[in-house]
């Protein structure tokens, strides 16, 4: 039961993070094509970082499709 507790702590301080950027409307400029394919090697091969980072710079695509619901 801790593992489902920490999954959600994650979802909800993720949420937060995304929530602070609509809320600002700072979005990060997503990655050049060569930092994107680097770093998209990097979290297959587990590097949460890179996880992270991919999420950050793409959050302007995330607020678009969720407006879009």
């Amino acid at each position: 039961m801790p593992g489902f507790f920490s999954a959600i702590a994650l979802f909800i301080k993720e949420l937060m993070l995304l929530v602070s950027y609509v809320k600002n409307n700072a979005f990060p400029q997503p990655l050049a094509e060569d930092e994107e394919e680097k770093h998209l090697r990097l979290m297959a091969e587990g590097n949460q970082h890179s996880r992270n980072l991919l999420i950050e710079h793409n959050l302007r695509l995330v607020a678009h499709i969720v407006n879009t619901l």
